[in-house]
């Protein structure tokens, strides 16, 4: 069984440096062209058989556009939208305080975010109802950056330094093995 995981295309969020976790915006037409690209590299593979996506609009946005092109249907599931930056965000990704709140991994971001335990959690769960639910499918999660570096911390060690440098690009697509 593989696992394909992807971040969704680019917004303006990204295009500008911002934090944008639960805020729900649309991609840009740079992220549009990003999610068509992609899914023709992901038709390559030939193997795709289910998608599943966070709710979040960019995320739908680009699982819209893959499963368009595979000729599949897209699945939800809220366990995959992004981490809450709480009061982060919307704003500049080098905010004083930002890296640091986030390599404090027992700590929820200020006011109503989730900690790095939190979003752990329910992305582990994920993999794993994945991993029960369609043993002999290949499935691709639309998803998030701070999701996709939980995604790869379920199947390589991390060291905190590690873990605070993953990048994952918009539309970049990784695949992983049972």
């Amino acid at each position: 069984m593989k696992l394909y995981v992807t971040r969704h295309g680019e917004t303006e969020y990204n295009a500008l440096d911002r934090i944008s976790g639960v805020t729900d915006i649309l991609l840009t037409e740079n992220g549009i062209a990003q999610a068509m690209a992609m899914a023709e590299k992901a038709k390559e593979y030939g193997d795709i058989q289910r998608i599943i996506a966070s709710p979040l609009k960019r995320a739908q946005m680009t699982a819209g556009i893959v499963g368009e092109v595979l000729g599949l249907p897209v699945q939800t599931d809220a366990r995959l939208t992004e981490w809450d930056y709480g009061s982060f965000e919307g704003m500049d990704r080098h905010t004083k305080g930002f890296a640091e709140t986030k390599a404090e991994f027992g700590v929820k971001m200020p006011d109503g975010g989730e900690s790095v335990f939190q979003i752990v959690q329910r992305t582990y769960n994920v993999i794993d109802d994945v991993k029960r639910l369609y043993p002999d499918e290949n499935v691709l999660l639309v998803c998030h950056g701070g999701i996709c570096r939980v995604i790869d911390s379920y199947f390589h060690d991390m060291t905190v330094d590690r873990f605070m440098h993953f990048f994952m690009g918009n539309c970049e697509l990784r695949v992983y093995e049972f």
